[in-house]
């Protein structure tokens, strides 16, 4: 029977690796994608809203809810308990961000990412400290970042961290921070160098989810092609009954018996 074949070793391990690769594309790949694409629509979006809603108080909003809102709030920096995040990347290159607590005037204390400084060969340089004094800030609401290193934080004046994150902060410092973190517009007081926005292009996530299903459907049609090819008559694998009919032979070997007879014939006298 000529459909044996699919069960031979070297074709069922064929027909796994084609198989694994399909599920991987179709149930993986091109759903992460997809997923990415949703997500900085979602950010997109937001960030949109925010260019056209007003600043509300900081206070008027759930912790966590309303990423990219731009809020206002009014109290006083915490200087000494500033901390730093390093190894950073803003505009394609290396940043350090200044974290300066902020204490509400009901004494809630929120974490202010005050913009970036530039390193000074691979070293943090010296900046501009927060003023003094009541002040309004105009922010953006963000989330807090993860570090899925979970490195330690590094003792220093100022410490430095590798996430924005408000619990690590407030495990370094030992204050009580809300959840989340604002990011400085940029002519509040004490900002340094403001953050950029992010880019609002959809970004290439859509066509790589979709490049992902049209490889896992080439994967398919090429081993269906493929066995299609040894089931014909004549194919590589043909039963004895087919092995009598004429096989077809590459041009290699064509050419490697043009020139055997060509070498017989000019030896004969």
């Amino acid at each position: 029977m000529r459909l044996r074949f699919l069960l031979r070793p070297g074709w069922l391990a064929l027909t796994l690796v084609v198989m694994v690769f399909a599920v991987a594309c179709f149930a993986v790949l091109a759903p992460w994608q997809f997923g990415r694409h949703t997500e900085r629509k979602a950010t997109n979006d937001a960030i949109t809203r925010s260019f056209a809603a007003d600043p509300v108080p900081l206070t008027d909003l759930s912790p966590g809810a309303d990423e990219w809102r731009t809020v206002t709030l009014t109290g006083t920096y915490l200087p000494s308990d500033e901390v730093v995040a390093r190894l950073r990347t803003v505009q394609g290159e290396a940043a350090f961000e200044v974290l300066t607590p902020f204490r509400l005037a009901d004494g809630t204390v929120v974490l202010v990412d005050r913009g970036y400084v530039r390193p000074v060969q691979s070293r943090l340089p010296s900046y501009d400290p927060p003023p003094a004094g009541t002040r309004e800030l105009t922010a953006r609401v963000r989330s807090d970042e993860r570090d899925p290193r979970s490195r330690p934080v590094l003792r220093g004046e100022p410490p430095q961290v590798y996430a924005v994150d408000s619990r690590f902060v407030a495990t370094v410092t030992g204050l009580s921070i809300r959840p989340g973190y604002v990011q400085l517009a940029a002519d509040s007081p004490g900002v340094l160098s403001p953050l950029p926005l992010p880019e609002l292009a959809a970004g290439p996530f859509l066509s790589y989810a979709l490049q992902w299903i049209t490889f896992g459907v080439m994967a398919l049609l090429a081993w269906l092609y493929f066995t299609w090819r040894e089931i014909r008559p004549g194919g590589v694998l043909a039963t004895p009954r087919d092995s009598a009919r004429p096989r077809r032979v590459s041009v290699a070997r064509q050419i490697a018996e043009d020139e055997a007879r060509e070498r017989a014939s000019s030896s004969q006298p």
